[in-house]
């Protein structure tokens, strides 16, 4: 959910408040691992742009389907799902797609009693700036980043880990859908190999909540995708010593090969748990 920001100094800017109010460091430091672990959809979403991508409506989780999560664990993913699609619509300057996945995303975060930790305000900023890209997304994060801090305060961070879960599988399953039927996709194809990384992050913070039941229920599912990602090839090239400014830098670089046949694996698994997700 924080990871809808696309401006990471702000974010960053307002963890430090946290931490200045007297928050253990560790939870600062984690905090902060796995904001700037897990990539920004806006991000995503402007790579696809920049490879000649186009909105695709079909990508995104219908809006009509939110009457079907009822339980706590399909509300918390999907909200996820639903507020990545939000950000792809509102980075592709689909106002009315966006207004729906404004008031869908509303009344998930309602359902989960997420809803009263956001000021009215707020959404009134929300739907005022529905046409305005950059407000929305800079209010989207201001708004979860709220809720990831109440759901904290109020014993419920396995709920903000899930949430997390399900809007970093959306932003999956939509950059494979777009780097599958996009020319220019070599881009797209080398961020999807980067959320090797992401995902250790977040199957970490999962794993801190292991006895929660929904927790039981979603973790296995990101560990599936794990076992897959771990096939991609990573090799490091000999490290270099080189002398700058009278002191010695050592210096390497590795290199990630993603053959089409892993691609094509990472994106069919995902496409597997995110319909179970969305159903």
């Amino acid at each position: 959910m924080i990871g809808c920001n696309g401006d990471n100094a702000n974010v960053e800017d307002q963890i430090e408040d946290s931490v200045a109010t007297g928050n253990n460091p560790d939870e600062f430091n984690k905090a902060k691992q796995v904001i700037y672990g897990i990539p920004s959809p806006i991000e995503t979403a402007m790579l696809m742009k920049r490879a000649g991508a186009k909105y695709n409506q079909e990508y995104l989780n219908p809006t009509t389907n939110a009457g079907n999560y009822t339980t706590t664990k399909s509300m918390a993913l999907n909200l996820g799902v639903y507020s990545t699609d939000l950000s792809f619509a509102s980075m592709f300057d689909q106002s009315q797609a966006s207004i729906k996945y404004l008031a869908t995303t509303k009344k998930l975060a309602d359902d989960l009693g997420i809803l009263n930790a956001i000021d009215k305000s707020i959404i009134t900023r929300m739907e005022t700036n529905i046409n305005n890209r950059d407000s929305l997304m800079e209010i989207i994060s201001e708004t979860f980043m709220n809720s990831n801090s109440f759901l904290k305060e109020n014993d419920r961070a396995e709920i903000a880990a899930i949430i997390l879960a399900g809007g970093w599988l959306e932003g999956l399953y939509v950059g494979c859908k777009v780097a599958q039927n996009t020319a220019s996709n070599k881009e797209l194809i080398e961020r999807i190999a980067d959320q090797r990384l992401s995902l250790n992050t977040l199957i970490s913070l999962m794993s801190e909540y292991n006895t929660d039941p929904n927790i039981q229920a979603v973790l296995p599912e990101m560990e599936k995708l794990k076992v897959v990602f771990d096939k991609i090839q990573t090799s490091s090239s000999k490290m270099e010593v080189i002398e700058k400014d009278g002191k010695s830098i050592i210096s390497s670089k590795s290199e990630v090969k993603v053959t089409t046949e892993v691609f094509n694996e990472i994106c069919k698994t995902a496409t597997e748990i995110r319909t179970n997700i969305i159903k």
